[in-house]
């Protein structure tokens, strides 16, 4: 038996820490294209593949997904019910973007895996359901 959740791993029109900036539709080509699922690592950790993503689509929020925890009660599981970790980031290449004097706005992204983190760029991109 799995755990699901769903939140936002990006949100439209905040800067990160990081002072870059998502453009609604920045998702929209990589998401057109995949056919495969993509992963769900723990902390950005590829040899830490804790789920698969079920769902991902932009909304008018920002990139919106519902994932699976493979082991419920292995550390991220417990992470995650806890409320120890409640963090969703992704990893990525800029495929397109612009840069002024407050930061880069991504509008092209080509998105590689969803992970769980314990501090992500963006301060409310979180888990918001869990079942």
């Amino acid at each position: 038996m799995s755990l699901r959740f769903a939140g936002y791993a990006a949100l439209f029109g905040k800067r990160d820490a990081g002072r870059d900036l998502i453009r609604k539709g920045a998702f929209a080509r990589t998401l057109a294209s995949r056919s495969d699922a993509l992963p769900l690592f723990w902390q950005h950790r590829p040899d830490l593949r804790v789920g698969w993503v079920d769902q991902i689509a932009e909304d008018e929020r920002g990139l919106r997904v519902i994932a699976s925890i493979d082991n419920p009660d292995g550390a991220a599981g417990l992470a995650l019910r806890s409320g120890e970790v409640t963090g969703l980031s992704f990893g990525y290449r800029t495929l397109g973007s612009r840069t002024s004097d407050e930061g880069r706005e991504l509008l092209d992204i080509e998105l590689f895996e969803i992970s769980l983190v314990t501090h992500p760029m963006q301060h409310g991109a979180r888990v918001h359901l869990l079942r």
